[in-house]
């Protein structure tokens, strides 16, 4: 009777695409390290440079399986609003501001890792995570339903 495989870990690790290298970000999580990046390096070499999610379930026998994930919004976001870093204070520091095309292009690509059914939501969503870097996008509210005010 043939072994079965078991899962020992799942987790999701911010690479940089088609720079993956053997060394202690995946030390810990018992996979073949130079398999990995090779096959992560070859997925992700038209994405290089960008942080590239990846989420990595490994078993008992050291093998693995990954997926790729889309680069995260707040990178994206700093990257069209060509800051360094967002508001340390999201109420008080505003740092930037995105035309709203942008943030629906951001919006778009994002939707396979979004849990959104239309682009009008995965666009409030990207808004969200724009509001507590600090950024504005230009005709938004992340947060439509809270509009009506209390009378």
């Amino acid at each position: 009777m043939a072994k079965e495989k078991k899962i020992t870990r799942i987790a999701i690790v911010h690479l940089i695409g088609g720079q993956a290298k053997p060394g202690t970000t995946l030390a810990s999580y018992g996979i073949n390290m130079a398999e990995f990046t090779r096959q992560f390096n070859d997925q992700t070499k038209d994405r290089m440079g960008e942080v590239v999610p990846v989420q990595i379930t490994a078993f008992n026998d050291k093998s693995f399986t990954f997926i790729i994930k889309t680069t995260p919004a707040s990178v994206m976001l700093k990257k069209a609003a060509k800051i360094e870093k967002g508001g340390k204070n999201q109420l008080t520091d505003k740092v930037g501001k995105i035309s709203r095309e942008e943030a629906l292009k951001i919006a778009k690509y994002k939707m396979p890792d979004l849990s959104v059914y239309d682009e009008e939501a995965a666009l409030r969503a990207v808004a969200g995570t724009a509001k507590q870097m600090g950024l504005e996008i230009e005709g938004v509210d992340p947060t439509p339903h809270k509009k009506k005010e209390a009378k």
